[in-house]
């Protein structure tokens, strides 16, 4: 892996062009966080191994984070590191695994019908449709592309709290929809 590396005069120059998105280690951890857990989630099938696997892939990216130069390849250094690090944990797991006569898991839930499922999702895009456009509008921002209610106010050149009362006016409609009943 390798890291953007600037010298002294470099680093004004990048500085000065807007290389440097994150004025600390804190503000891209508070900013972007989030999104890097879901990537280490998706790496591990257990969410306190994902959390460890992302604090160790932070904790090297605080080490290098004077020599990261752009700032904007942050997420690309902090998922590498991530994937390097599960790497090597895969690498000096041992198995734990014995032979036993009964197995320890439990009985899968039987899986949702697919018709069942398809219908209650018609069912759901139905009830979205009968909205006023502006609140479905936000509804589909929020809950479909899966923005903050800043970003989607920000989308809609509205404030926070009309994305707030509205989509909670939103919800409101829905829960009442006679054809989404048989869900609750």
């Amino acid at each position: 892996m390798t890291t953007p590396v600037c010298t002294g005069a470099s680093r004004a120059a990048a500085a000065s062009a807007g290389h440097r998105r994150y004025p600390s280690f804190s503000s891209y951890v508070r900013a972007r966080g989030p999104v890097l857990l879901r990537t280490a989630r998706s790496l591990t099938a257990n969410p306190s191994d994902a959390e460890d696997l992302l604090q160790t892939a932070l904790t090297k990216t605080y080490v290098a984070w004077e020599r990261i130069e752009d700032h904007r390849a942050l997420d690309g250094y902090v998922r590498r590191a991530l994937v390097n690090t599960r790497t090597s944990q895969w690498r000096k797991r041992k198995v734990d695994e014995f032979a036993c006569e009964e197995l320890p898991e439990k009985e899968a839930a039987p899986a949702p019908d697919p018709a069942e499922q398809q219908s209650l999702h018609d069912a759901m895009w139905r009830a979205v449709l009968k909205l006023p456009d502006r609140q479905r509008a936000m509804v589909v921002l929020r809950y479909y592309e899966d923005l903050s209610e800043a970003q989607t106010a920000e989308v809609l050149g509205v404030s926070v709290g009309t994305v707030k009362s509205a989509v909670s006016r939103a919800l409101g409609k829905l829960r009442d929809d006679p054809e989404l009943s048989p869900v609750r």
